[in-house]
């Protein structure tokens, strides 16, 4: 089994931002698996899998984003998973924009949804997907970059990188070790 976390925002006002890249990873990864969110538990919409007699669960928290742990936590407890069976996809200030990396294992970095994440389940030892969203322009603050929406001329690029990390992020289901970065620009 597996539980695929996508980190976002959840009021619709915020689908297009820089801060709901988890979400709209995972929303390609359903569509993919051609399966809905209908489902809410542990404080997350889900949508479940089956696929070769395994169960992987798609999941979006419904909490701020600061508290996403707690969704984890209980998604986790409820599924009687390890932190091992834990994919967590998510933007990144610290990745170049358009950027992708994949690790096995590390701390949150600046992302406080992930170290809230980490705090709640007492380990970094679970894989993640970061999609780089760069830093924010001069003078602008980082709480109104992350939620400010991708300019459109930026939105399909952009969804090639969600359709990359939707790739790697199957890789890992597979339990295929992670690739390091790629299609980062400057």
């Amino acid at each position: 089994m597996k539980i695929v976390v996508g980190l976002g925002n959840y009021p619709p006002k915020y689908a297009h931002t820089h801060h709901n890249m988890g979400f709209l990873a995972v929303e390609c990864l359903a569509a993919r698996y051609g399966v809905k969110f209908k489902n809410k538990e542990c404080e997350s919409l889900t949508a479940k899998v089956y696929e070769n007699g395994d169960t992987i669960v798609l999941a979006q928290p419904q909490t701020l984003m600061n508290l996403s742990g707690v969704a984890v936590k209980q998604l986790l407890a409820k599924y009687k998973c390890s932190p091992s069976d834990l994919i967590v996809i998510y933007d990144d200030i610290d990745l170049p924009r358009l950027g992708l990396r994949v690790r096995a294992k590390g701390s949150a970095g600046t992302h406080n949804g992930m170290r809230n994440i980490i705090e709640n389940i007492r380990t970094e030892e679970f894989p993640r997907v970061r999609i780089g969203i760069g830093r924010p322009p001069e003078r602008m603050p980082l709480a109104d970059f992350v939620l400010s929406e991708v300019p459109k001329s930026e939105r399909a690029a952009f969804c090639e990188v969600i359709e990359k990390a939707a790739d790697e992020t199957q890789k890992l289901i597979k339990g295929q070790l992670p690739g390091g970065v790629s299609g980062a620009k400057t």
